[in-house]
């Protein structure tokens, strides 16, 4: 992978991704290791330019695992998927709210936001196909509908900054301006990361961002 994300839990290394040790002799994971280890699998393959529906064999086939073995910690590909979104949720939120707490500028915490957002999909290629929906074409309904909501969360976040922005500046229609602007700053961030996917991850999705912050977040 790129850069792969994090989404081990605290004091668990992964050494060993297709479970075997040193003279082919298979290692058992320790508990919970075997589930991080599909899933940054299954965002490493995500990564690949031009890659097709990804199937729970060709993942097996990567572990070097049976099928059965990876329904042993997830009942289906779907849930797999809702691992990959709940990291995604997890990280960017958790930044999120760090920075409305000690930014105290509401157009400061959009711009950085934003920031935030942009850059994880960065630096998770295979998390921004997921994000944009690319990944989850074929895949059960409620996963797009699970990823809608987080960009709608994401807005949300942003209206209520840019409010504050908009109060502050002395508008006399504050709550009009942040949904107005909400919505466009929304509207980019996706069309940056699905820049981003669909060149093959050449476009960045960071490309002049403050330049054009500046411009977008005034």
């Amino acid at each position: 992978m790129t850069s792969k994300p994090d989404i081990e839990p605290e004091d668990t290394v992964v050494t060993e991704p297709e479970g075997k040790a040193s003279g082919g002799v298979r290692k058992r994971p320790k508990p919970g290791e075997r589930r991080v280890q599909i899933l940054q699998t299954l965002a490493a393959m995500l990564e690949q330019p031009g890659a097709e529906r990804i199937t729970t064999a060709a993942l097996a086939a990567k572990l070097d695992v049976s099928e059965a073995a990876l329904y042993r910690h997830f009942a289906s590909k779907a849930q797999m998927f809702e691992g990959l979104i709940e990291f995604i949720e997890q990280s960017v939120f958790t930044l999120a709210n760090q920075i409305n707490e000690r930014e105290t500028a509401g157009q400061v915490q959009a711009q950085k936001v934003l920031t935030v957002l942009l850059q994880f999909g960065e630096k998770n290629p295979g998390m921004t196909r997921v994000m944009v929906g690319d990944a989850l074409v074929f895949e059960n309904d409620r996963l797009l509908t699970r990823m809608n909501q987080f960009f709608d969360r994401i807005e949300s976040q942003l209206r209520q900054s840019l409010r504050l922005a908009a109060e502050t500046s002395g508008s006399v229609t504050p709550t009009v301006d942040a949904n107005a602007q909400a919505s466009m700053l929304t509207a980019f961030a996706v069309g940056r990361l699905q820049r981003y996917a669909r060149s093959g991850f050449k476009r960045s999705p960071t490309e002049f961002l403050d330049a054009v912050l500046g411009l977008m977040v005034a």
